[in-house]
């Protein structure tokens, strides 16, 4: 008969349970066995390390010395990335739209003709122009040529002083009705031109706000353009964290997208402050940075002063689902697994550590590495 479990045992908690299964599951990759290393006993399980092997890492793993240092204390903001130069292209004539060459994501070059509109109405109005000028310009010799003779006549008492008057007055109409017409002309021209979307600047295609054979109205909306190479960062700031915090060049930009962390070139405030949040703009011009694209999400620390902390490189953390740990390496250069609360980022790639690490300690530089070592063997 099979003897009953004593009722301690059969009591222990289901979250006991799960840490047991925690420890487990980490202790896997550290042994480098083929199935999970049984977990210990609540009682012969170390306080701290949270690896039930402990491994012997090689020279590809490296080793750090943790020790506290003086560290900007950060406050974090979010904010999302935007183009310097962006432009949105909009119809200035009325028209059918009969070319549209490009699509978002296309890159374009100074110049480059976009979109084209129905030009034949303002192509009637640059002849009806030409033609307006003709005239004019006929009316104005003969107006001229019959107020020179009219002074002619009047020198021989052929005609009155107000004949000669009559005539000066239709000369001058003349000229300013010519002038009058070409400025016309000169309006019809830039219409005409108007019809030929082209791009201010080298850059990409945004976003199109139409499509061919639309009807582009005054006003309306047709494309937008951005210069990839010229990008800002924009963080609404709260006006009490606004008065703490430093622009001296010590802010830092974090893409979580890319996975890196930008030092932007120069940091304006916005002298405006919002009404409904008591928010300040922002801006912070970043340098240029591959895949950085308007809309992405960042967040951004602004330094308010230095602290005393802990802070490891992010590249030493293990993460294994919500557990993050890092290799402890012993007088002998072996490595336990241990598990660690952290904190905010700091500085230049570094996170800061709440709990779990002393200074004095050592450890590993490369968990991937250490991760992969034989186990001890005694």
């Amino acid at each position: 008969m099979a003897s009953r479990l004593p009722r301690r045992t059969r009591g222990v908690p289901l979250a006991t349970a799960a840490v047991l299964a925690v420890a487990a599951a980490l202790a896997w990759p550290a042994s480098g066995q083929g199935a999970p290393a049984a977990p210990a006993s609540p009682s012969a399980a170390p306080a701290r390390p949270v690896g039930a092997v402990p491994v012997k890492p090689g020279p590809a793993a490296g080793a750090l010395d943790v020790a506290a240092r003086d560290l900007p204390q950060t406050v974090a903001v979010e904010g999302t990335i935007e183009a310097v130069r962006q432009t949105t292209l909009g119809a200035q004539v009325a028209g059918r739209i009969v070319e549209l060459g490009v699509k978002a994501g296309d890159a374009v070059r100074a110049g480059q003709v976009l979109a084209r509109i129905d030009a034949r109405t303002a192509d009637a109005a640059v002849a009806a122009s030409r033609s307006q000028i003709a005239e004019a310009e006929a009316n104005l010799a003969n107006a001229q040529r019959v107020h020179e003779r009219n002074r002619a006549l009047l020198a021989q008492k052929f005609v009155s002083q107000a004949a000669v008057d009559q005539s000066d007055a239709t000369y001058k109409a003349a000229q300013a009705q010519l002038a009058a017409v070409r400025a016309n002309a000169g309006s019809a021209s830039a219409a005409q031109s108007f019809t030929v979307i082209v791009a201010p600047y080298a850059g990409v295609v945004g976003a199109t706000h139409a499509e061919l054979g639309d009807m582009a109205t005054q006003g309306r909306p047709l494309l937008t353009v951005f210069d990839p190479h010229e990008l800002r960062a924009v963080a609404a700031v709260p006006q009490a964290t606004l008065a703490k915090v430093k622009l001296d060049g010590s802010a830092r930009v974090d893409v979580p997208a890319l996975g890196r962390t930008l030092t932007p070139v120069r940091a304006t405030v916005i002298p405006l402050a919002d009404s409904k949040s008591h928010t300040t703009r922002v801006r912070l011009d970043l340098p240029p940075a591959e895949g950085l694209l308007p809309g992405q999400f960042v967040r951004v620390r602004f330094a308010t002063g230095t602290a005393r902390m802990i802070a490891v490189p992010e590249t030493a953390l293990l993460r294994r689902g919500e557990v993050t740990a890092v290799y402890v390496l012993d007088s002998a250069d072996r490595a336990q697994l241990r598990q660690v609360r952290t904190g905010e980022r700091v500085g230049d790639g570094d996170v800061e550590i709440l709990a779990g690490l002393a200074g004095g300690e050592r450890i590993a530089a490369n968990p991937v590495a250490a991760g992969m070592a034989p186990p001890v063997t005694k």
